[in-house]
């Protein structure tokens, strides 16, 4: 199985009841943003650029939540910022597994270790750990010595402690897809579930322009990174990856991954802002969606991110006939766990990168050194 069957099963209830009460427009996977602050400053992450005057902002648990209820979504992608340094990330995550949802939580697995005690393993939950290339590579991503290492014994920590973990990996136009298969190699052999990769967006607040890839660009790198990467557990649909060959096309369908953070429903969609709604359903009616796309609007050229694409199939847009059959092969043809290995070397990889040091990053502060009086979070 590529993912587990209770998440697979429920995902597919929910499409079949949508479609019976004729639902034009529902979510998939809700991205939900308790806030923007992070302890890193990643080159290509727009998120604390484009939110630089609300950073210190946070939601409570309670807004999170009447937030889910309301969009619906089977799935939660609690994002951020890093969700780890949400004070009350252990809870928020127990109340949406309470009510029914899965959730992947994405982080940059420097908190997992310190933070491992306030979950439990289900099968409903996923640790999601960024990584963007061995050591080296990852730490001049994230513009910081030691991330890695710090993040590789997290992963270590959640797999013996009996957690999901799959990673997800953004690639960029100089991104070696050698090296790619390198990480995923070693990170098998730690017993990881899965990998996520997607093309990176270029966000016009990042200045650093010339590290992202056009159309023509992501298509090159996809064929060449796909029959590379195919062999691994690859959490990444067969339709979508016909997509970014250029093997077909796909229409956006941004609303199947709607994005609520500190500032309300984003809009249009995960990349883009041009609006914030004070609820879901107004989004979904206010916001101008045949305005938006490829061919549309100029920001969206050279987009084929997964939170645009990836749902389009499964929401019923360009279907093709063979598509319910081939994603049923590709969901019972994945292996997840990875393949330990009880003999594998402690050393971590680190393509001519000692990190700076072997010390690991200290343990994040309390949660009471986290949030001011006034209910403010501190930037870290």
């Amino acid at each position: 199985m590529r993912y587990p069957l209770k998440m697979t099963a429920n995902l597919a209830k929910y499409v079949a009841s949508q479609r019976f009460r004729g639902t034009k427009k529902f979510p998939m996977v809700m991205m939900l943003e308790p806030l923007h602050a992070c302890n890193l400053t990643c080159t290509g992450c727009g998120r604390i650029r484009e939110y630089k005057s609300t950073i210190n902002e946070i939601m409570t648990v309670e807004e999170c939540l009447t937030a889910s209820d309301e969009c619906g979504a089977p799935i939660v992608s609690i994002c951020g910022g890093e969700p780890m340094i949400y004070p009350e990330i252990g809870r928020l995550s127990r109340e949406i597994l309470d009510r029914g949802r899965h959730i992947i939580l994405c982080t940059n697995g420097m908190f997992i270790r310190k933070r491992l005690h306030e979950f439990k393993p289900t099968s409903s939950f996923f640790f999601n750990v960024h990584l963007d290339g061995l050591e080296r590579t990852h730490d001049l991503c994230v513009e910081r010595d030691g991330v890695f290492r710090e993040a590789i014994e997290g992963i270590k920590a959640a797999k013996a402690a009996g957690f999901l973990v799959c990673s997800n990996t953004t690639i960029y136009k100089e991104t070696d897809l050698k090296e790619i298969a390198d990480l995923y190699s070693y990170l098998d052999s730690l017993g990881v579930d899965g990998y996520m990769l997607a093309p990176a967006y270029g966000y016009s607040a990042v200045q650093t322009s010339d590290i992202f890839m056009t159309r023509k660009d992501i298509r090159e790198k996809f064929r060449a990174a796909v029959s590379l990467l195919d062999q691994f557990n690859l959490m990444v649909s067969p339709i979508y990856l016909d997509f970014l060959r250029g093997e077909r096309e796909l229409e956006c369908t941004a609303w199947g991954t709607p994005t609520f953070n500190p500032r309300g429903w984003k809009g249009p969609c995960y990349v883009i802002t041009d609006n914030h709604y004070d609820s879901y359903q107004k989004m979904i009616d206010e916001t101008p969606w045949e305005k938006y796309g490829p061919g549309n609007d100029p920001r969206c050229a050279d987009c084929m991110m997964h939170v645009g694409f990836e749902t389009t199939p499964v929401l019923g847009a360009k279907r093709q006939l063979g598509d319910t059959w081939k994603m049923l092969k590709w969901q019972f043809g994945g292996h997840m766990g990875g393949n330990p290995d009880p003999n594998a070397s402690n050393d971590t990889p680190t393509n001519g990168h000692s990190g700076g040091s072997s010390t690991l990053m200290p343990p994040p502060p309390a949660n009471n050194d986290l949030v001011s009086s006034d209910g403010r979070l501190r930037v870290l």
